[in-house]
């Protein structure tokens, strides 16, 4: 299986009407139908958000930082595979689909080693189905080009 790297961005709106934009990745039917990447792993970041809410740009930067690193360790081995980033509404956050929830954990403290600590919380589940991704893809609809 290869591992694409094509993405869109879609518009929504969380519980409370805030504007979350959705970057969502393309193209992984064969990577959600396998049954090897059962649990889905959330890494949420919660900052103080701008009139938007949006996080300033030095936070921002950083968040860039992490994620490049997440994904570049996440993936090189098809672990974890990086499918959705949402921002927006004062949080971010990023969702894997993973075959190990304890290696994931192994590897997330390797990735976020350079960087001070960080206001991240971890969640994880089965999502056997991957529903949220599938829920998510939903959004591609209303993608901006």
């Amino acid at each position: 299986m290869k591992l694409s790297d094509e993405w869109f961005t879609a518009l929504s709106e969380n519980e409370t009407g805030d504007m979350i934009t959705i970057l969502g990745r393309d193209e992984l039917s064969e990577f959600a139908s396998c049954g090897k990447l059962k649990d889905r792993i959330e890494i949420t970041w919660r900052y103080d958000p701008d009139q938007k809410g949006m996080p300033a740009s030095s936070v921002g930067e950083l968040m860039e930082a992490v994620e490049v690193a997440l994904q570049k360790i996440m993936e090189k081995d098809k672990l974890a595979i990086m499918t959705a980033v949402y921002t927006g509404g004062g949080e971010k956050i990023w969702i894997f689909y993973s075959r190990s929830v304890p290696v994931f954990g192994e590897r997330l403290n390797e990735a976020l080693a350079p960087f001070k600590l960080l206001p991240i919380t971890i969640y994880a589940e089965q999502d056997e189905g991957w529903e949220e991704y599938l829920d998510m893809y939903e959004m591609k609809e209303w993608r901006q080009d």
